[in-house]
């Protein structure tokens, strides 16, 4: 008869689960491995390097890339969602890599006997579309060496002209109702993805920095990686961040450091932020990693 032996804590896929400002960042993260992280205020999925099972029901996926740790997994989420009878999902992309994708999902569409069928939204950089409701997703320019988007996720608010603040609301009404202009849009910038990238992303994009919560990569934390070697594989670097130390500090972001090679244990991570940085930056840098025992899986 075979024996059936529990799995350890080591063995098991935990979930990391992290509060960074309003918003609850949960899945897993591993440098070179698989990425999959799940923001359920906002009803979206960052990357499918693993399919988790609490993350089918959601209706957005975006992906960062085309490399496996970010994508692999998507043909076991889109079974699982087949299980649970739910519609094309909705997968916003680098729009080089449409058509692949498509083409690999028509494989293995062909293999299983059944449809994966998605909806495929392709981006560039500059590109804005609607997320659902009133929230907004922007596509920005990420580096490396296949194509690649970070993503920034906003809405757009109506803001009173500071020349009619001081008039009574009655009056406020009747000039709107008139369709005079007494409104300004203000974009309000809830959360930035910014993955498997050189740090020139926020020389070039910094108003990922002016979001709630920007979640970007740090995948090299020492010298057990050189930083020339970490830019060869267009991955951002402490060494990368701690040059930026200014533009950190002026950011009004909570951060979110993801994507810690393996070289490093979950333990090591928030002792070498916080023997590389300020104090008062690091208060507000969430480090994505267990609290305890080794990385998942």
């Amino acid at each position: 008869m075979a024996t059936v032996h529990a799995l350890s804590y080591r063995d098991r896929l935990v979930l990391t689960k992290v509060q960074a400002g309003p918003f609850t960042v949960r899945g897993v993260s591993v440098g070179g491995v698989y990425t999959s992280l799940q923001i359920p205020e906002l009803g979206i999925v960052l990357d499918c390097g693993q399919a988790l099972r609490g993350f089918a029901a959601t209706e957005h996926l975006f992906l960062s890339h085309g490399h496996a740790d970010h994508i692999g997994a998507l043909p076991s989420l889109l079974g699982i969602r087949g299980m649970m009878q739910r519609p094309p999902l909705r997968i916003f992309m680098p729009a080089p890599i449409v058509k692949d994708t498509e083409a690999a999902l028509a494989a293995m569409s062909r293999m299983q006997r059944y449809d994966l069928a998605i909806e495929p939204i392709g981006m560039e950089p500059g590109d804005e579309r609607v997320v659902k409701g009133d929230l907004w997703v922007r596509a920005f320019k990420t580096f490396h060496p296949v194509p690649s988007l970070g993503y920034l996720f906003f809405r757009r608010v109506n803001k009173l002209k500071p020349e009619f603040k001081n008039l009574p609301g009655a009056e406020i009404g009747a000039r709107r109702k008139a369709g005079e202009d007494i409104f300004f849009e203000e974009e309000r910038r809830e959360l930035a993805y910014a993955t498997d990238t050189l740090v020139q992303v926020l020389d070039q994009s910094p108003e990922i920095l002016d979001a709630q919560v920007c979640i970007i990569e740090c995948s090299f934390l020492d010298d057990r990686k050189s930083r020339a070697d970490a830019r060869a594989g267009c991955h951002i670097h402490l060494d990368d961040l701690v040059e930026r130390i200014e533009l950190l500090e002026k950011s009004r972001a909570t951060l979110v450091f993801m994507h810690f090679s393996q070289l490093y244990k979950p333990s090591e991570v928030p002792v070498l932020l916080a023997e590389r940085l300020p104090a008062a930056l690091v208060e507000r840098i969430v480090p994505f990693a267990p609290r305890k025992g080794a990385w998942p899986g």
